[in-house]
């Protein structure tokens, strides 16, 4: 599409922990040396200026100085996939209009990490889904699934709709998150069975966070918890 290298972090469902993902990996990339920038091209939910959107934790988490408004420039406040949301508010969205929304951002940085809305069968417009979206911008993509029971089946099929798309999957980060539990026992081997069943590489496990995360805590787990090589070598 446009020069600039990047890399589309979709997830298994929404709710999984893309945000603070795209976030960790942006702020430890920035850490390196590489300028690169965060992009949401369409958020629901609420609207921005109440600093709870992902545009808002993306830019606050990752330590990058950029208005909410150019990250997210389609944010619409139904809590709805982003066609009804868009809807709703009386707006239309279109691929074009959201790829040309997202251009300057592209022309601003070295390398952008793109976070999608929910996951790759999101209907993002009236004839369009969110794989569409990554299809155009010929991107690779990270999958960000739960850690817990049932991850297995919705990482599979998602890999699965991306391959069947000709779309390249670099590998899959497992996120605990708030709802993940000591006591879940397919924690432990859900990792080994994606890989296996998926040939798919897991590339590690983000923590859950207690308390508000910030850019260091991020790093230091990406760095501690992450085998970074091969989204280090996309922008290499």
């Amino acid at each position: 599409m446009i020069g600039t290298r990047g890399l589309f972090v979709t997830g298994t469902d929404t709710g999984v922990g893309k945000t603070m993902a795209t976030a960790a990996l942006a702020a430890t990339l920035r850490a390196e040396g590489l300028n690169a920038g965060v992009w949401k091209p369409v958020q629901s939910g609420t609207l921005l200026g109440n600093g709870v959107t992902d545009a808002e934790r993306l830019l606050r988490l990752s330590g990058i100085d950029e208005r909410p408004e150019a990250v997210a420039p389609y944010t619409f406040e139904a809590p709805l996939t982003p066609l009804l949301a868009a809807k709703h508010s009386g707006a239309t969205l279109s691929l074009e209009g959201i790829i040309a929304a997202g251009r300057p951002l592209f022309q601003r940085y070295e390398a952008l990490l793109v976070e999608g809305a929910g996951g790759v069968a999101v209907p993002l417009t009236e004839n369009r889904l969110m794989i569409d979206l990554i299809s155009e911008l010929r991107m690779p993509v990270l999958i960000v699934a739960r850690s817990g029971l049932g991850t297995i089946n919705h990482t599979l099929l998602t890999v699965s709709l991306l391959r069947q798309r000709a779309i390249p999957v670099i590998g899959v980060i497992m996120n605990d998150g708030p709802q993940a539990t000591h006591e879940d026992p397919s924690i432990a081997t859900n990792a080994e069975l994606i890989e296996r069943y998926g040939a798919v590489k897991v590339l590690g496990r983000l923590p859950s966070f207690r308390g508000e995360a910030n850019t260091e805590m991020l790093i230091r787990a990406v760095r501690s918890r992450i085998h970074f090589a091969p989204i280090r070598q996309l922008f290499s």
